[in-house]
């Protein structure tokens, strides 16, 4: 089935305790469109400046991922400058710089406009609206926010999420938007606006999906090398709704694996700077991971009142 992301371009300038790389590539829709695809092939809308490598659109296009979608604007490229300590679960942000991306407006190729899947990955509320009000009926919409939306713009993001099936946000997002300190009670405050389903990313910690009448929680892969976490949680969202794209299957068994999946995926990504690691990246690695994974959290039942 047909997936088409909508997000930022960007190229980054990111250092970490283990290196620093300037003008990489980046942004949300690039992460989540190289991640989902290893499962489909992917349609990306967004918008990017003149000084935009060549070689960084014939990685995409190599990857499966049309662009016919990508504006390509006088101006310079959305770029974000930011570093992690060893604490790499937070990020702290130098500089942002919008560029192009101020003036961003997704218009959505007719061929696009058929979608199965889409996923609004994190820009502007009202875009993501304006984006949702061109397409046709699509199977399954993932929603993904941030912070400064939820300050900024709260009135737009409610809207969005009345229009959505799935949104995927922080721990720290969750509080914020539903004014909550239980993520528990958050995510049923969030099921209640209007939402089907509910992923929450907590990190190194793992995510947790819920949905009327079912919860899921699962881990992130132990890791013991750890790069660069920028773009994680795009990667994440990426290879989530690539897997249910590529199955058709919206059961809540098969949202488990591909949440699983979606955990998997970014514990690569965040092994290199960019989208290094996913270069190299194979189906056969996903799957070996993914096994190792089913092993870790493996139990069997027990009967207490017999102990």
């Amino acid at each position: 089935m047909s997936l088409l992301i909508v997000g930022s371009v960007a190229l980054d300038t990111v250092k970490t305790p283990f290196g620093r790389h300037e003008n990489i590539l980046g942004g949300s829709a690039v992460h989540a469109s190289v991640a989902a695809s290893f499962f489909v092939p992917v349609n990306l809308v967004g918008v990017v400046g003149k000084d935009f490598s060549p070689a960084h659109i014939t990685f995409l296009n190599q990857r499966g991922i049309d662009t016919q979608g990508l504006q390509i604007k006088e101006g310079k490229t959305f770029h974000w400058e930011g570093f992690y300590e060893f604490d790499l679960n937070q990020a702290h942000t130098l500089d942002t710089q919008l560029n192009v991306f101020a003036a961003f407006d997704p218009v959505i190729p007719d061929r696009y406009r058929s979608a199965d899947f889409v996923f609004l990955a994190n820009i502007d509320p009202d875009l993501q609206l304006k984006v949702l009000a061109q397409m046709q009926k699509p199977k399954m919409v993932l929603l993904d926010t941030m912070n400064f939306w939820i300050e900024t713009k709260k009135a737009a993001l409610l809207e969005v999420i009345k229009q959505v099936d799935v949104i995927v946000l922080n721990d720290a997002e969750t509080r914020q938007l539903t004014g909550t300190p239980n993520l528990i009670a958050g995510a049923k405050a969030l099921l209640a606006m209007g939402v089907k389903k509910v992923i929450i990313k907590k990190g190194e910690h793992g995510a947790l999906l819920f949905e009327d009448g079912h919860y899921f929680a699962v881990p992130s892969f132990p890791l013991d090398k750890v790069v660069d976490p920028t773009g994680a949680g795009d990667s994440f969202a990426g290879s989530f709704i690539g897997y249910l794209a590529k199955t058709g299957d919206l059961s809540h068994n098969n949202l488990r694996k591909a949440i699983v999946i979606g955990s998997i995926v970014a514990s690569y990504n965040v092994e290199d700077f960019s989208c290094d690691r996913m270069r190299t990246l194979t189906p056969k690695d996903i799957q070996h991971r993914f096994d190792e994974l089913k092993k870790i959290v493996e139990f069997e039942a027990t009967e207490l009142e017999r102990l």
